[in-house]
């Protein structure tokens, strides 16, 4: 699916933001539902999944730190925005999107669902479509956007 044939869904994006909260609800209902394995794999899944869920919170609470007055929950930017590429933007450019799916993998680790790691996976591709989308808006606002797009990630540092 190009860039160009990803739909708006309303005027600021409205659409995408109540899409991704409808699978963050599905996520962390399928951790509720009990854990499919035990034993070692299951205390291997509660370590690593804490990890990711304090490293997917930290790299979110950044990015909406150095957000600031730029946040908006929609992915069209404010009319009067700025670009940041600092702090947690010089890294990735959508870290809140990044540490959301790193915390949905911890939470599916922790609870040792199956079904939460699945969404988890299906959250890392709605990101990827959102992003795409939230950055044609970006690049129609900002000029300096596809340079800064060529350097940095898109969602996960280091690998994404």
């Amino acid at each position: 699916m190009s860039t160009r044939s990803l739909p708006s869904l309303g005027p600021r994006g409205e659409g995408w933001f109540l899409l991704q909260l409808v699978l963050f609800a599905a996520i962390a209902a399928a951790g509720l539902a009990g854990p499919a394995w035990s034993g070692w794999p299951e205390t291997a899944g509660l370590v690593v999944g804490c990890a990711l869920v304090l490293g997917g919170a930290t790299l979110a609470v950044r990015g909406v730190v150095d957000l600031r007055e730029n946040l908006t929950p929609f992915p069209r930017p404010l009319p009067d925005a700025r670009l940041v590429e600092s702090g947690a933007y010089s890294l990735v450019r959508h870290p809140i999107y990044g540490g959301l799916i790193l915390g949905a993998l911890g939470w599916g680790l922790v609870t040792a669902s199956p079904a939460a790691l699945l969404g988890a996976i299906v959250l890392l591709g709605f990101f990827d479509l959102k992003s795409r989308r939230e950055e044609r808006w970006l690049a129609d606002q900002f000029a300096e956007y596809p340079a800064y797009r060529t350097r940095t990630r898109r969602l996960l540092p280091w690998l994404y």
